[in-house]
């Protein structure tokens, strides 16, 4: 039996936000050049994505596989560029 579309996004959620760094300072996100793009801004943007879908589900709103493929895709991205950034150390599949 596949899982619920909604019950995936909640674990994707769950898994974005203890994969990425959201909790660090600003002065670590931008101390050196961002070379492959802003950190604090992808991180931003990650993060208003996720909070937002949080309340979509609390609503009772059922995301379908382009919603659960886009956001999968953006969190992979964003990841990417933090590697090439040096904010994460090792790849983490989301």
């Amino acid at each position: 039996m596949k899982p619920k579309t909604d019950v995936v996004m909640s674990d994707i959620i769950h898994k974005i936000k203890e994969t990425f760094p959201f909790s660090i300072s600003e002065d670590e996100l931008c101390g050196d050049t961002c070379s492959y793009g802003c950190a604090k801004k992808l991180l931003e943007y990650l993060y208003m994505e996720i909070t937002e879908w949080e309340q979509r589900l609390e609503n009772g709103e059922v995301p379908n596989l382009q919603d659960i493929q886009k956001i999968t895709k953006t969190s992979k991205n964003i990841y990417r560029v933090l590697e090439k950034n040096n904010l994460v150390t090792s790849h983490t599949e989301i």
